[in-house]
């Protein structure tokens, strides 16, 4: 797999690497199997639609499992990590983001860099919630690493965590049906200059002026 995104219109400024893109394609499909099992288990007009109780168990146990593994995957491209890195730096332009975009928009917020506060602090909180999920997944899953007691601990924080996190994402969903170009960015990699000057002007203007001849 190329760590190098795909050609474009010109204009067009690379975002994201191949790498970057298939992470997200994999987890976020991952995530949402996760979420639509779980919604099959727990709410019984759901799962009479389906009935196979077994299935569905084995498919949220397994898309919870693998959850962290496109990203540890994706570690061993450059792409990816200089993301990451972005992503768990929170500079002075990110200060008070997230208020000012609560109260008069995201249009409105401030500059940003390649990411904003909104996202950094999404990605924070999914990676954490995701680990936690995780491992109580594994406690409710594999019976004999803990004693009944913190098995029904973790099963009532698993539960509400879940909710939780389908909150978010329907959040996330809906921020990107929202901003076309952005999605059009993590499909294909690339985005308009104009697009970028206007929602991430501090990234943008670290860009080089003009893209290299492919």
């Amino acid at each position: 797999m190329s760590d190098v995104a795909g050609s474009g219109a010109p204009g067009d400024v690379y975002r994201f690497t191949t790498a970057e893109r298939w992470v997200h394609r994999c987890t976020s499909t991952l995530m949402l199997t996760a979420i639509a099992s779980a919604a099959f288990l727990y709410v019984p007009e759901l799962a009479e639609m389906v009935g196979r109780r077994l299935l569905l168990v084995t498919v949220h146990e397994w898309s919870g499992i693998l959850l962290p593994v496109p990203l540890a995957l994706g570690l061993f491209f450059k792409g990816v990590r200089a993301d990451l890195t972005e992503l768990n730096r929170f500079g002075p332009q990110d200060k008070g983001w997230v208020w000012r975009a609560i109260r008069r928009g995201t249009g409105f917020a401030g500059p940003a860099g390649k990411f904003n506060a909104g996202q950094k602090l999404y990605a924070a909180v999914i990676a954490g919630l995701v680990v936690v999920m995780v491992g109580t997944g594994l406690m409710m899953w594999f019976t004999s690493l803990a004693p009944l007691n913190l098995r029904t601990g973790a099963s009532y924080v698993h539960d509400w965590l879940a909710l939780l996190i389908g909150i978010l994402v329907i959040g996330h969903i809906r921020m990107a049906v929202r901003d076309p170009e952005s999605r059009h960015g993590m499909r294909t990699g690339r985005v308009s200059r104009t697009w970028a000057r206007r929602e991430h002007p501090l990234w943008e203007a670290e860009l080089p002026k003009r893209e290299p001849e492919d």
